[in-house]
């Protein structure tokens, strides 16, 4: 099968970023857990820098699928979804069913991995309520369920990136001559439901908070956000030319990393503003040949292929890395850090290596567009 290879350039860097973001804040988080002094409660840039690192993977996420499906409705003159679904499942699969065989039925069992002494407790409760949720990727409706599972909670952002890729390609399919005005359009609904939601008209609504819940972690109005621009260069539209600016890029990310330090909450559109922060950043990072920020490099790159191992993989090597501090007496984030951050690539790097990589040898069967990274 013939392929074309789309590449932009820093992105694997911004991966490994977006990653170790989410690390930072479930690492004080896990500490507090295990009576270690900890910043989760006590800093609003530790307690929000989790949300931000995988708002910004979704953003990545609706970018960079976009364009692949731009470039393959191009080339092709019609996307081949059932390829696409098959493509996804080769990457994603395989290590997400091996962190909920992990997380439900062998971490419980031994017990230096119980967060706070509760792990087996947690999971036995409503067991196959959750199980069911995780094995048919709604783990995002599990946690707003308050289904709590030690070491798989954080797959709620796999079960949404899931229910985009589901919806994704089907859309392009019918509104192939309207894209820009439907991706507009979600982002408009996304947020007009999500302020409904939380008003006092629908309160009586049985089950009204669970659907709240859930509907904020279904965050396709980032991930369309990506996808506007994608839309924008792909075609080629004036306004690129504005956002492709030197000076712009620079005083977004100053905005946005000030932002980001001081913790701020922008409440109902917080999501929807920094997507559209992210967006303007990943374009310059990937596309303006002036920017001299570079993050193409060989440790970047290699961080940002196993960069969806370093996500999964974390809590577990953040447990770990917490252990061997607290067993060798260096309870203090110089040696916390590098060893938690040091653990999850050496599990990611064996992984993807002995285990992810197995199925993504299959992926080019199925590829008319080769992304240009192993890691996606």
């Amino acid at each position: 099968m013939s392929s074309r290879k789309v590449y932009f350039p820093n992105l694997h860097g911004l991966r490994f970023i977006a990653a170790f973001l989410v690390i930072i804040h479930h690492t004080e988080q896990i500490k507090g857990m295990s009576g270690i002094d900890n910043y989760f409660l006590d800093s609003s840039f530790i307690s929000e820098i989790g949300h931000h690192g995988v708002n910004l993977f979704f953003v990545l996420s609706g970018f960079l699928i976009t364009y692949l499906l731009l470039v393959e409705e191009k080339e092709f003159k019609l996307i081949n979804i059932k390829n696409f679904y098959v493509r996804r499942i080769l990457r994603i699969w395989p290590l997400y069913f091996l962190i909920v065989i992990f997380s439900f039925f062998i971490l419980p069992k031994i017990f230096i991995f119980d967060l706070y002494g509760s792990s087996k407790l947690d999971i036995f409760s409503d067991f196959y309520k959750k199980i069911a949720l995780y094995l048919i990727f709604l783990p995002n409706l599990a946690m707003s369920m308050s289904f709590f599972v030690p070491y798989a909670s954080h797959l709620w952002s796999i079960g949404t990136e899931e229910q985009f890729y589901l919806i994704w390609p089907i859309l392009f399919r019918f509104f192939k001559n309207s894209k820009l005005l439907v991706m507009c359009l979600i982002v408009f609904l996304y947020s007009t439901i999500k302020i409904l939601l939380g008003s006092q008209i629908v309160s009586e609504i049985p089950y009204i908070k669970i659907i709240e819940n859930f509907w904020q972690t279904f965050s396709i109005d980032s991930m369309a956000i990506g996808g506007i621009y994608a839309l924008i260069y792909f075609y080629k539209m004036q306004i690129r030319n504005y956002f492709l600016n030197i000076y712009l890029f620079y005083l977004v990310l100053f905005f946005t990393l000030v932002l980001i330090i001081l913790g701020c909450n922008l409440g109902n559109f917080h999501n929807q503003f920094f997507s559209i922060l992210y967006g303007l950043i990943i374009l310059n990072l990937s596309l303006n040949e002036f920017s001299k920020i570079n993050l193409e490099n060989k440790i970047f790159i290699f961080l940002g292929n196993i960069s969806y191992g370093l996500y999964m993989y974390h809590p577990i090597g953040i447990k770990i890395g917490l252990l061997l501090g607290v067993f060798l007496g260096l309870k203090t984030n110089f040696f916390f850090y590098p060893a938690i951050l040091g653990i999850t690539v050496l599990i990611s790097t064996i992984s993807y290596k002995y285990f992810e990589s197995y199925f993504l040898g299959f992926k080019n069967k199925f590829s008319n567009i080769k992304s240009g990274s192993s890691g996606f």
